[in-house]
């Protein structure tokens, strides 16, 4: 098992305490007694996620063997929206720290104003951290809508600013850093199953290789018909201003699932499987006056936002929160990222709507809902005709906004606890309101219209009455070794489970109230198949201030899901459109946590006459990490042993492949006693017909959990031609086979989950020659596999650290290549800069790749002679390519190299090409996007001095981690390239 464990930049946010509240709530305790007595006795539902702690003494409560959030009102309830009392990333990506402006005081005045409108807002873009986070934590912070962000890709073809993952790991690795950014915006997250192929320039090849627009369309559908917002957003203009292929595409799909979600023949399998079709009042169109632009002409808006207005409850302006969150991004080189105090405005277009008109003279509006009536009263007018069949909807719901609007006025008042009386019969209220909706002689679509803003006040008003009452709810795994009520080592800590596992749950309900609380039941809702010891369980009161705590013992039984993507892809390299392994979660972030618990209590009093409510939490491990300082991880299941083939490509010269190397990894998630099955397992590979390995199997024996053993095979190909073959490894142990590896994805300051992929090994065959006299230095920047590559074909390679170049002796090597982005992240290689170019006119050859801060680079002038780097690419990998200097030495020695080995590229053919040279420097090739000039500048070479000095900005990066035959000759020869040898 391999974790990602890059540290990035960390944001700090101010703190605030829940102290004042519980005082608060203690000094309020007899008026709120007084309201109870005036009460029907009702009892409150918590809903939980775990968190992982030591078990304590207490009871062991009953089971409920099914999936949380099961139950429905109607037969719909399974096309809702996914809704989550928490911050809405917490439910799928796992637990980073919690923000403080979602706790104590400022967490329930933000749920209070929530409560108060049913707006709804769904902006769509096509990659991570497109979006526009400023609009969205305006509107979600600072005006209280609800908001969904449908990114349409996991932005998994793009370039790693900050470490060498990239394609489907990085896919994850960025859903979850957007989950973060998404907490700061306060928005719920929604993807589609299309995949981020890498550059396009047009909307044209991103549908052709989405496999038509229908794909993304239809996933676009489906989150408009359970989210059923009232206005659409979309970040992009649809034209060439949006640059980006994907981007035009996110606003073209946009425009037609506006119209196309409220078509019952559009997508008509979503209609079979219960979904109802939704027409969105209005939609928009962003980009109208230019990323950033601060003015714009009167006629290209229709709603201009200021999103650099100063919230006091976040202490900053909107847009300065959203940057806090968009820093997470790290991977996108978000870290630096900062916004200045003051005005900055963002304008969007109308550009379809079902409603009369709604703009000025002026043909503006004063924002996303005019003309829209978002009081909660006015679901009653959604009925139309069919009021008359629940009449008293109306008032009820009027009486309920009233108690909105005291709970808001005592939550901003001196005593905010006070808000507990009016949100107790807003509680009570909405979820009578629910029961009559449900059980009504309404219509389905009728119902759902209803239900789904329903539910979600519910939900709402559940977790401002949790923030007045101070209470709070906990449930730990109970740690697998360490001492006993301490946090244990990360090590030790039990933060997976497999098939066979028993394990406890402590769940623990603080009492932060100034007033009891009745516990009448607890229970664990669990996949169904799992198990668990349960004991009766007597209503029990915990005092103010106390806890209530409770035990659960789970069984993990054979053939459990693992916690694992819904969504992949066999080939990567090749497919652009991910294959959906589960369609129950197609849409979503990550699939939901298998384990939940909920604790039903009631507040106790005089005539014991309360209201119901909900709390939930994301199921957590918590751990000591090597600095000291606790953390927590999402209670994950996974295969009892994970097998890797490291690395997981693999390239062998037909000229010098004899033998190879596979190395294979075993990690114990287990101690293999405690399954009841034996220590030992044979490990094998699988490979091509007539090849054969030494050993034939290995012999593998866990004492441990977590252990991890490395086993080297060494294999002897056979009948070696250039192409492609595939080797497996296999683990039998106990009368299973394990053949897949996990990775946990995780970082400090994000959740965690876990990236899958088969224990197989592609073997690229490639007929080439490498000259074995030649020492190459390889400077990593942003990080590569190229130099894995190279040592796979037999050439001789030292990785250089870019911080000991300054006294590495170059004069050991023959060639020095620079790692991608090496300019752009290594200071010391731009300290060095001078030294690199001495040793080119010594003699030596440098090969610079392609670096991304174009403006850094052209006034660094680290060139030998002037050049300037521009933005320029050619994003198809399938661009013919012209060979301009066919006489040159690049293209015979050691490989003759001909337009056939640009055959088979994935995803580019290459970036950041030079659009102006000195006569010096010699273009090589010559390649185009259909309907473009010719570019020539992404093969230069120049003699300087004694040595040879060439910038390469083809995508080999891509290329040769893939194996494509024609990328890695042509790279050996640059590298092998010499002054002498014209």
């Amino acid at each position: 098992m391999r974790r990602n464990t890059v540290r990035p930049h960390s944001c700090s946010v101010r703190h605030s305490g829940t102290a004042s509240l519980a005082r608060a709530i203690r000094r309020r305790a007899h008026p709120i007694l007084q309201f109870f007595i005036h009460s029907v006795r009702t009892t409150v539902h918590f809903l939980l996620i775990f968190s992982l702690l030591a078990p304590a003494p207490a009871l062991v409560a009953e089971h409920a063997a099914h999936p949380a959030g099961s139950s429905s009102p109607t037969r719909n309830v399974q096309s809702a929206p996914e809704l989550s009392a928490d911050p809405p990333g917490l439910l799928y990506q796992g637990v980073p720290p919690e923000l403080p402006q979602d706790q104590g005081v400022a967490g329930l005045r933000l749920a209070v104003q929530r409560l108060s409108t049913t707006a709804r807002l769904m902006q769509t873009v096509a990659h991570p951290d497109d979006e526009d986070g400023g609009m969205l934590t305006l509107e979600s912070r600072g005006r209280g809508v609800s908001a969904l962000l449908m990114t349409l890709n996991r932005g998994e073809g793009g370039q790693n600013k900050i470490g060498s993952n990239l394609s489907d790991v990085l896919g994850v690795l960025r859903a979850e850093e957007l989950l973060a950014s998404d907490q700061y915006y306060g928005v719920h997250q929604r993807f589609s199953r299309v995949a981020d192929f890498g550059f396009s320039k047009s909307p044209d090849e991103t549908f052709a290789k989405w496999g038509g627009h229908d794909v993304a369309l239809g996933d676009m559908v489906r989150v408009i018909r359970t989210f059923r917002p009232d206005v659409m957003v979309a970040r992009f203009s649809g034209t060439e201003r949006d640059g980006h292929g994907h981007h035009q595409a996110s606003a073209i799909l946009t425009k037609e699932a506006f119209r196309a979600a409220a078509d019952p023949k559009r997508f008509p399998e979503q209609i079979a499987e219960g979904l109802e079709p939704w027409q969105a009042k209005k939609f928009y169109v962003g980009n109208v006056c230019g990323f950033g632009a601060m003015t714009c002409a009167d006629a290209n808006w229709t709603v201009k936002l200021n999103t650099g207005e100063h919230s006091a409850a976040l202490g900053m302006s909107y847009v300065q929160f959203a940057m806090e969150g968009l820093r997470h991004q790290l991977s996108q080189g978000a870290a630096g990222w900062t916004v200045d105090p003051g005005d900055r405005f963002t304008f969007y277009k109308l550009a379809d709507s079902v409603l009369p008109s709604t703009t000025d003279k002026d043909a503006h509006e004063k924002d996303f809902f005019t003309g829209l009536d978002t009081t909660l009263p006015a679901l009653a007018a959604r009925l139309g005709e069919e009021q008359s069949k629940i009449p008293q909807l109306r008032g009820e719901l009027r009486e309920i906004a009233k108690k909105i609007a005291a709970a808001s006025e005592d939550a901003n008042g001196k005593d905010p606890s006070s808000a507990a009386t009016p949100l107790i019969a807003v509680v009570a209220q909405l979820r009578q309101v629910n029961a009559e909706v449900s059980q009504s002689s309404l219509g389905t679509a009728a119902k759902l219209d209803l239900l789904t803003p329903l539910a979600e006040k519910l939900q709402q008003a559940e977790t401002a009455l949790n923030l007045a009452l101070n209470v709070s709810l906990e449930a730990d795994v109970a740690p697998g070794m360490g001492p006993y009520g301490r946090t244990p080592k990360e090590a030790d800590a039990v933060t997976t489970v497999s098939p066979g596992q028993g394990f406890l749950i402590t769940v623990k309900l603080h009492n932060g109230s100034g007033v009891p609380l009745l516990i009448e039941s607890a229970k664990l809702e669990v996949p169904a198949g799992w198990s668990t010891t349960s004991e009766k369980m007597s209503p029990v009161t915990a005092k103010a201030g106390d806890d209530f705590r409770v035990i659960f013992r789970l069984q993990v039984p054979k053939g459990a899901t693992y916690t694992r993507p819904y969504w992949h892809r066999d080939d990567p390299d090749r497919e652009s459109v991910n294959q959906i392994d589960n369609e129950k979660y197609a849409t979503l972030p990550f699939p939901p946590p298998a384990l939940r618990a909920r604790v039903k209590y009631s507040i106790t009093g005089p005539a014991s006459a309360h209201g119901e409510n909900g709390i939930s939490t994301v199921v957590v491990a918590r751990f000591t990490d090597n600095t000291g300082k606790e953390r927590r991880r999402p209670l994950a299941v996974v295969p009892a042993f994970s097998v890797m083939l490291e690395p997981a490509t693999q390239a062998i010269s037909t000229h010098n492949g004899s033998t190879s190397t596979v190395a294979v990894g075993v990690t114990s998630s287990v101690t293999p006693g405690a399954l009841g099955v034996k220590r030992l397992g044979e490990l094998r590979l699988e490979l091509p017909e007539g090849w054969r390995s030494e050993p034939a199997h290995f012999a593998v024996e866990f004492t441990r959990r977590g252990e991890k053993q490395d086993f080297q095979f060494k294999v002897f190909p056979a009948g070696l031609q250039e192409g492609r073959a595939t080797v497996r490894a296999v683990l039998e142990w106990g009368g299973e086979k394990y053949s897949e590896g996990y990775t946990l994805v995780t970082r400090d300051d994000l959740g965690s989950f876990y990236y899958y992929q088969p224990a197989r090994q592609r073997v690229s065959i490639v007929d080439m020659q490498v000259p074995h006299d030649l020492k190459v230095g390889y400077i990593m920047g942003a990080g590569d596999n190229i130099p894995t590559v190279l040592k796979q074909v037999g050439l001789d390679v030292t990785l250089i650290p870019a911080e000991k170049l300054a006294a590495e002796d170059l004069s050991r090597y023959g060639t020095i290549a620079l790692g991608i982005r090496a300019y752009d992240t290594q200071k010391d290689v731009v300290a060095n800069n001078k030294k690199l170019l001495d040793f080119v006119s010594a003699g030596g050859t440098l090969v610079v790749q392609y670096n991304t801060g174009v403006g850094d680079f052209n006034s660094g002038h680290f060139t030998p002679y002037p050049a300037q780097l521009s933005r320029s690419r050619v994003s198809v990998e399938e661009a013919p390519v012209d060979i301009l200097a066919p006489e040159d030495s690049v293209f015979h020695y050691p490989n003759t190299i001909t337009v056939r080995d640009f055959d088979g590229w994935v995803q580019e053919r290459g970036l950041y090409f030079m659009d102006q040279w000195d006569e010096h420097f010699k273009p090589l090739l010559a390649c185009h996007d259909p309907g473009e000039q010719p570019q020539k500048g992404g093969l230069l070479r120049a003699q300087y001095g004694k040595g040879t000095y060439i910038y390469a900005g083809y995508a080999f990066f891509r290329q040769l981690p893939a194996g494509v035959p024609g990328a890695v000759r042509l790279y050996v020869n640059l590298l092998s390239t010499r002054g002498d040898r014209p």
